[in-house]
């Protein structure tokens, strides 16, 4: 069982070559600049058909297997990805500090992980350079086309390196701390939704929330090292 769950998970991957990105806070207005190393992406957000089957449960059996998986906490995928590297017999990337405070990311894992955010843009981007990798109406549901629903991945053209759905349909969560600093353990969640207007719908458009925090257009996409 876990070569064939392996095999299905990865066969939707991409492999996104290293390369450098400028990531900006607008907030602070500060620009840096960071180098990716290569790296597996999922083609798609995490389904609610894949969600329920690695986790045994019937969430939101009322919505069709394709459509992305929402109301999930950062916790929620972060307990996910390590359950999934479980299942496909791959070592976990995440660890859990015996107070339950922190969480640590062993970046030289084979398992499922959250992309960074740089890692994120970087492969939304997929070379080009502008806000967004193409024309919004063709490659994203935002809250002018979508009918105020979630839609089924994969509907919406992709970018260059074969991703889907990498802006709109829904938030994705990152592993990064927004600013500890100002925020504490807020995380952040990139690439608009549904419901987001089409400003929020950018490759260096940045939202962040407590770990916890769940919603009916926040989902999350599967990366892993290589």
């Amino acid at each position: 069982m876990s070569n064939e769950i392996k095999s299905y998970i990865d066969y939707q991957m991409v492999k996104i070559p290293g390369g450098n990105i400028e990531l900006r806070d607008d907030r602070i207005k500060s620009k840096w600049k960071t180098e990716i190393r290569p790296f597996l992406l999922a083609q798609y957000p995490v389904t609610m058909g894949i969600y329920n089957t690695i986790t045994n449960t019937s969430l939101n059996t009322f919505v069709s297997d394709l459509k992305p998986v929402v109301n999930i906490s950062w916790n929620d995928a972060i307990s996910f990805c390590n359950l999934l590297s479980h299942k496909a017999g791959l070592k976990e990337c995440y660890s859990i500090s015996n107070d339950g405070e922190n969480i640590y990311c062993d970046w030289e894992s084979d398992g499922y992980r959250l992309p960074t955010e740089a890692e994120w843009q970087y492969a939304c981007k997929a070379g080009t350079t502008g806000y967004r990798y193409g024309e919004l109406d063709k490659i994203a549901w935002y809250n002018e086309n979508s009918g105020d629903k979630i839609h089924e991945v994969g509907k919406k053209e992709a970018n260059a390196w074969g991703l889907y759905d990498m802006l709109g349909n829904v938030w994705e969560w990152c592993w990064d701390l927004y600013d500890e600093q100002v925020y504490g353990s807020y995380r952040i969640f990139r690439g608009g939704s549904w419901a987001e207007v089409a400003r929020g719908c950018g490759a260096s458009c940045r939202r962040r929330s407590h770990p916890s925090f769940c919603i009916d257009d926040l989902g999350f996409r599967l990366a892993r090292s290589f």
